[in-house]
């Protein structure tokens, strides 16, 4: 037993981080040193409810109470004890989206997610008021498309919020969010390091004929950076988070963020010239910018880190999904051959072996679309598999291409930043479940952007470990530091990880691939049009 950790748990100086992930909810909890000591998730998924992805307000609770439970249950197992306080907490969920409530908090309609592309037509007003490019997935999107749908329920919005502003809500009573997080509901300015004032007035305008009751300041959280007081627990947001009982009240709890701000920190890319690269169920880049970009680009989302420095965004729905369920047709082979199933090892030796396939994939393609997928122009997905019978077809190039199809729409995108706009960096960073198979999520990522990509060994603890430091950060731990000296001198201490170089035949070989995967999307576009979502 580290009795180094109980103590920190027994004596209430343990730090908690907990992230809404799309398909996992994890808790983190971490000791003075910044080092996890126990851990508890929930599994779930998104439901497609009336054309709209979704989770319901009841899969939010249940999914939170019982990742704490699971905490608790791993604290009595290696410490046999109790957490009766914290130091701080944190609360980190998938960014963007839209959940409109009104005077009494009853949620208005069904939480919106980020994963939603119907919001096409709003957005695209919207950036050309604005001059600037606003995302599908962004609230004032939601929000604004739902005007033009002429939805009743606009009238009746009190407070718009994402999802980590909205349990942060429940558990301290505090209307805020983090800058980062909030920069993804409508445009921050990066001096102000609040809303953009002209964006603001802009919008107003625009939908002053409609006479609703509220302006958009009186609905939307107010914005915080890393480090300010963003309340603390109530008795009512204890008793949300532990139904046991044991939890007191009184905790102070840092800015809620997003997923992209919590994987920043965790993988020390804060700082302008650094970068990371998140790789799951959806994949994005985080590029710090030294200045402002020279003109909008529909591809790239300007956000800001969780202290305000802006960030370009490159961001794709889909990431590993097709990739996973491809996996898992060689799992349910070999249960039906009765070989003893390892995923680690399936997963492991698959990937090794794809190194060994064509630079180019060998002619094949794959378009991992599950949901559509706004940085190639697809409103709706459909995962696709293309191949002519010239192609060479092995199993090595068959998973090739699932591994770069994973980050090929990642790297259309960063092609942009890098190709046109010049933008330097000194380190990026990877991390998520693309990169758990040691150095081949790596390697393949490093081809698609051309860039030397770093693995951390801390990069699995992922996003709740990174609101677990904002927390600490915000708890007193800083000593009058910025974010990014905290994070470089305390936490990291000069780690920098495991870097692997771009293999110029691999560059080649993605360029190439990429070439015909764009020459083919015509193909993608032709399945979604003859395939209806579920076959309906």
């Amino acid at each position: 037993m580290n009795t180094d950790a109980k103590s920190t748990i027994e004596s209430g100086k343990a730090i908690l981080g907990i992230e809404f992930g799309s398909t996992r909810i994890k808790a983190v909890l971490i000791d003075g040193d910044n080092r996890p000591i126990a851990q508890g998730s929930h599994e779930w998924e998104n439901q497609l409810v009336d054309g709209l992805w979704t989770y319901s307000v009841e899969a939010v609770w249940h999914g939170l109470q019982d990742c704490y439970a699971d905490l608790r249950a791993n604290v009595r197992q290696l410490y046999d004890t109790e957490i009766e306080s914290l130091a701080g907490i944190g609360i980190s969920a998938m960014m963007h989206g839209y959940m409109a409530f009104d005077k009494d908090e009853k949620i208005l309609v069904p939480f919106r997610t980020w994963r939603n592309t119907n919001t096409g037509e709003a957005a695209a007003r919207l950036s050309e008021l604005f001059v600037y490019n606003i995302p599908l997935r962004w609230s004032i999107s939601h929000l604004y498309q739902a005007i033009l749908n002429g939805e009743e329920h606009v009238g009746s919005i009190d407070f718009l919020t994402t999802l980590a502003g909205f349990v942060h809500w429940q558990i301290t009573g505090e209307r805020v969010l983090g800058v980062g997080d909030a920069s993804g509901m409508i445009p921050v300015d990066p001096t102000t390091k609040t809303y953009s004032a002209e964006m603001v007035g802009k919008f107003d305008k625009l939908v002053e004929d409609r006479h609703f009751g509220w302006k958009l300041l009186d609905i939307l959280p107010r914005v915080l950076v890393a480090g300010q007081n963003a309340g603390c627990l109530t008795a009512k947001g204890a008793a949300l988070l532990d139904v046991s009982g044991h939890l007191k009240a009184g905790i102070p709890v840092c800015p809620p963020e997003g997923d992209a701000g919590t994987g920043m920190v965790a993988t020390n890319a804060v700082r302008p010239r650094t970068g990371n690269v998140s790789a799951g169920t959806s994949s994005f880049s985080m590029i710090v910018l030294e200045k402002e970009l020279s003109k909008p680009y529909e591809m790239i989302d300007m956000v800001t880190t969780p202290d305000g420095n802006l960030v370009a965004m490159v961001h794709c729905n889909n990431c590993t999904s097709d990739l996973n369920a491809w996996v898992g047709l060689f799992r349910e082979y070999n249960e039906l051959m009765g070989i003893p199933v390892d995923m680690n090892e399936i997963f492991g030796k698959l990937y090794n072996n794809a190194l060994r396939g064509d630079a180019d994939c060998g002619g094949l393609i794959s378009y991992n679309y599950f949901s559509g997928e706004p940085v190639t122009g697809m409103a709706e997905g459909r995962p696709l598999f293309v191949r002519s019978a010239g192609d060479r077809f092995s199993l090595a190039n068959f998973i090739r291409t699932h591994l770069y199809a994973s980050v090929g729409v990642l790297k259309i995108g960063n092609d942009i930043l890098f190709n046109e706009e010049k933008i330097a960096v000194d380190r990026i960073t990877g991390h998520g479940g693309l990169f758990k198979t040691k150095g081949v999520g790596q390697r393949i990522l490093a081809a698609a952007i051309n860039s030397p990509i770093s693995v951390m060994e801390t990069a699995g603890e992922g996003g709740a470990w990174g609101i677990a430091l904002l927390a600490a950060y915000a708890a007193g731990g800083r000593q009058g530091m910025s974010l990014a000296d905290y994070l470089d001198q305390v936490v990291f201490a000069g780690n920098t990880g495991t870097e692997v170089k771009p293999d110029a035949d691999d560059v080649a070989g993605f360029n190439a691939y990429i070439e015909n995967y764009k020459a083919c999307l015509p193909v993608e576009a032709e399945a979604v049009r003859c395939k209806k979502q579920n076959n309906q």
